[in-house]
């Protein structure tokens, strides 16, 4: 299990820009794992939106987001980012991120999970 929170989160008017934080309290190499950032609203369901490989050389996107969002991590700062930029309302929701032992796009593939940040965008 590895310890995360995020940070960043917070109320922004469509177009804005957010940067969200996930940072590790993990004793193992925060390079050995993969990263997630995950999304829910409302009643909706748990949506992939990032993810990033260990080393951070492989990212992959959700349709959603492909184009506005970029993820990126700093291992030395076992930290994890989510740059959000040309924010829309339907971008409201709980963002979650969340580590695992190979990189993909379900919440499956990762095991531990952060509490989650705020992110309201106003039209």
């Amino acid at each position: 299990q590895v310890q995360l929170v995020e940070s960043g989160g917070g109320l922004v008017q469509a177009g804005g820009s957010l940067r969200l934080s996930c940072a590790s309290a993990s004793g193992r190499t925060f390079s050995s794992y993969a990263m997630g950032w995950f999304r829910q609203a409302p009643g909706k369901e748990r949506e992939f939106v990032a993810a990033i490989s260990g080393s951070g050389s492989s990212t992959y996107y959700g349709d959603s987001v492909k184009g506005r969002f970029t993820v990126s991590r700093d291992n030395a700062k076992k930290t994890v980012y989510l740059q959000m930029s040309s924010l829309k309302p339907e971008d409201t929701a709980i963002y979650y991120c969340a580590a695992g032992r190979v990189v993909g796009r379900s919440s499956k593939d990762f095991g531990s999970w952060g509490p989650g940040t705020q992110v309201t965008v106003s039209s």
